[in-house]
Parts: C-alpha cells; structure tokens; sequence
C-alpha cells in the first residue's frame, strides 16, 4: 500500500456538513419554552412520544441552526451548557431588544487584560470582562451576555467583519434585512470619509463602493478607501 502523506497540499473537498441542532439540557420543559418564545425565537416543533419523551425545537432569527430541548432528550445536567454564541451585527440594538422583552441581560463588555488566574471573577477566553464596548468597536470584541432560567449561558458577540477565510469571497449573503441594513450603515460611513479624501465630491458610482465594501468586510478582506 502506498504512503500517504499528510502535507500533501492536494485536497479533496469534505462532505458538507452543516450544523443543524444544538442540545441544551433543561429542568422544567415549559417554563423554558415560554422563556425561549419571549426571546422571538421561532417555534419550529413541540413533539411528545411514548415513556415520557418530548422535544422542543426553537430557532433564533436569521439562524440557520436551532436549539433542542424537552423530556429525556438528554442526561446532561440542567444548566450545564455554556457559551452558546449568538452572532449579531449590533450588539446594542440586540441587547435593546432582549431588554424590551423583559428579559435580563449583561452590560455590553469586553475582553482583555491579564490571564485569569483567580476564583469567581467574570472572565472571557481567559481574559476580564471591561465593562463597555470594545474601545475600537473591533469586530468580534464586543459581547453581552445572559441565560435561560435554568442558568444556560449565552452570549451575543458583535461580527462586522469576518476573518480571512471564515465566508466564501464569491457569495456575499444576510440572513435578515436588519443585518443588511447595519452593513449598508457602516458602508455609508465609510464612502462618507472616502468623499472627504477625494476632495468633498460626490461620487456617482457610491452603489458600487457600496457593494464592494460590504462584500470585501463580510469576507474579511481588505476595505477600500
């Protein structure tokens, strides 16, 4: 048989596979299914079976994955999952949002400082929780969190701009017309400062400084100026 070698730089392409459902274990089912429809997530099932079985399918808005939850669907314990991440373009406005809904939620913090090294302290990936936006509005440094009422934690973070390699370059994509519409507000202040560097005139071909600007942040790449 011959040798394979795992440097190789020929690929063949994976098999999609698309995350789908997300577990999270629960202590009293409809007290969470009321908690998760106050939220405005979309009730997508709510099946009962034979020896006391029942699921509940929620999914968030604009997200292609949903989350599970019911009666022996899972023996992890109650409250355990942490660090469920909710993608959002505005992080205020999703906080807003949470609050007008009576739902009770963090300040907006960020994460830096030293390494975590002592007890009971708010920490994130390792690093303190500073109260506030991220002091640059950074891309993935801004975050709120908050949790169901058996104490699953989730987190919004704030995502303008991917990572190289994180989105395909060639498909630019919004799964609602809140997110296209928060891109379409920071290209209008982007070309703002681009007309200012050109002397103040008006540029008759703003849409598509506009398209290329939301395509390129989406896809991490290089802004125009």
């Amino acid at each position: 048989m011959p040798a394979t070698n795992s440097t190789s730089t020929t690929t063949t392409p994976a098999t999609d596979m698309k995350l789908e459902v997300v577990v999270i274990p629960v202590s009293d089912v409809d007290r969470a299914k009321a908690f998760y429809a106050k939220l405005g997530w979309r009730l997508d099932a709510d099946f009962a079976g034979p020896d006391d079985y029942r699921v509940i399918q929620f999914t968030p808005p604009g997200s292609p994955s949903s989350v599970i939850f019911g009666k022996n669907v899972t023996e992890a314990t109650p409250g355990s999952a942490q660090g469920l991440y909710l993608i959002v373009s505005d992080i205020e406005a999703a906080r807003k949002d949470l609050r007008d809904r009576g739902i009770e939620v963090s300040e907006v913090f960020h994460a830096e400082g030293d390494v975590h090294t002592g007890p009971d302290e708010p920490y994130l990936f390792g690093r303190r929780r500073i109260r506030g936006l991220d002091p640059a509005r950074g891309s993935y440094r801004s975050y709120v969190s908050f949790g169901d009422p058996d104490g699953n934690g989730w987190l919004f973070q704030e995502v303008t701009s991917r990572l190289p390699g994180r989105v395909d370059a060639a498909g630019t994509t919004f799964t609602s017309s809140t997110e296209l519409a928060s891109a379409l507000r920071r290209a209008s202040v982007a070309h703002g400062e681009h007309e200012k560097r050109n002397g103040g005139q008006h540029d008759a071909n703003w849409p598509d400084w506009y398209a290329d600007y939301i395509a390129r942040e989406q896809a991490g790449q290089p802004l125009p100026v």
